[in-house]
């Protein structure tokens, strides 16, 4: 039974935007704390945005300012924008959800739900 199904990876230049979309089942979708995590070919899994249920969000610094993660509970789907991409946001993207607040944290921990991925790739 497929809980998160993740879309909108690409293949962008530096500089360019991506919207990942996390279509989610509501019992998933009612889960307290959602988030993006990613992985690149040789690297741990680092968490990059996580929102929380009032809608606080949690941002590593390397995306602050860059990256928007946002739901919509109508749609029951998560979102990340992406802007101004750089070649080092190059990864798999996974869409996460779970009860605990590590999560929110964005430790890179297993949680209990994630989607398979979609991925991005920014070209310089």
């Amino acid at each position: 039974q497929v809980q998160l199904v993740e879309s909108g990876g690409g293949s962008v230049q530096a500089g360019g935007s991506l919207r990942l979309s996390c279509a989610a089942s509501a019992y998933v979708y009612s889960r307290p704390y959602m988030g993006w995590f990613r992985q690149a070919p040789g690297k741990e899994r680092e968490g990059v945005a996580a929102i929380d249920r009032d809608g606080g969000t949690n941002y590593i610094d390397s995306v602050k300012g860059r990256f928007t993660i946002s739901k919509d509970n109508a749609k029951n789907t998560l979102y990340l924008q992406m802007n101004s991409l750089k070649p080092e946001d190059t990864a798999m993207y996974y869409c996460v959800a779970d009860d605990s607040g590590l999560l929110f944290r964005l430790l890179p921990i297993k949680y209990a739900y994630s989607g398979q991925g979609t991925q991005v790739t920014v070209s310089s």
